[in-house]
């Protein structure tokens, strides 16, 4: 465990609770340069008590936002476990969670910032008066954001089989709902277009409005198949490197159909050193 790195965590916005309760049990599990990060999602999971389809999307989207770095993977009774490094500079690059001090000027009867001690009874001082914070100011989305969010509830919606279209306001409430709850936008994209080309043919007596579609959160199956042909296909790259990998340390005489791309993504999950590479005849 690190203090280090839980400190800096702990002091650093991350957008939701959730996001916050997984990068703070990772950083319990770091060296103090971030690194050494073995755990897998399973056991994530188990330990924040949140569900799978969770906690893969926020690994996903913080190697996406380059606060999470894969650095290798290491043998387990399941196969192999992703290593993973947090990026100190990129956590120390976020907004703070402490409110920063605006001076405003002086104030006629300025509202008080700290806490009071309350009115007396009978000599008993009274519960201590809670600050307020006059300095908050909850900033509203800006119009481009805004607009943003429409386009792709909007490209997402138009996915959808035209004919079975219904309620439209209602399927852009609910289609910004799921995005605004971390579900990818291309994700659900996909999985309206899974859907589209699975129920092709459906009589319109079997098929499923895109209001109730939406509703009944019918796309979560989608989403989460598609979340999981991700893994699985992450899984066997990591396993065909693995492979690579012996083939580059024993000098194996295979090695001569290793692409630059395959030997440029060894030295980048650091299963080999670029020494291996070039004992092994090959050039990055």
């Amino acid at each position: 465990m690190s203090w280090r790195v839980a400190n800096a965590c702990a002091e650093r916005k991350f957008g939701s609770a959730t996001r916050k309760q997984i990068i703070m049990f990772l950083a319990d599990k770091a060296s103090d340069d971030g690194s050494g990060i073995w755990c897998s999602k399973g056991t994530i999971q188990r330990h924040t008590e949140l569900g799978e389809t969770t906690v893969k999307r926020t690994i996903r989207d913080f190697l996406k936002e380059g606060i999470l770095i894969e650095t290798g993977a290491r043998g387990c009774k399941n196969g192999f476990t992703v290593v993973y490094r947090i990026d100190l500079a990129r956590i120390e690059a976020l907004e703070l969670t402490a409110e920063p001090d605006i001076e405003t000027g002086a104030t006629v009867d300025p509202v008080q910032t700290g806490p009071g001690t309350g009115a007396t009874v009978a000599g008993v001082p009274g519960p201590p008066r809670p600050p307020n914070h006059p300095k908050t100011i909850h900033k509203p989305p800006t119009r481009e954001r805004v607009a943003a969010e429409d386009e792709e509830a909007e490209k997402v919606l138009a996915a959808y089989p035209p004919d079975r279209v219904r309620g439209k306001a209602d399927c852009l409430k609910r289609i910004r709902e799921a995005l605004d709850d971390g579900t990818e936008v291309e994700d659900l994209l996909q999985a309206v277009k899974a859907y589209a080309t699975e129920s092709a043919g459906f009589t319109r007596s079997k098929v499923c409005f895109s209001d109730n579609w939406f509703k009944s959160g019918r796309w979560r199956t989608y989403v989460e198949d598609i979340a999981k042909g991700r893994e699985e296909a992450k899984v066997k790259e990591a396993e065909m490197l693995a492979g690579l990998a012996n083939w580059v340390t024993d000098k194996h005489p295979l090695c001569r159909h290793i692409t630059p791309g395959q030997i440029d993504a060894l030295l980048a999950a650091e299963l080999v050193t670029q020494a291996q590479i070039q004992a092994a005849g090959l050039r990055s």
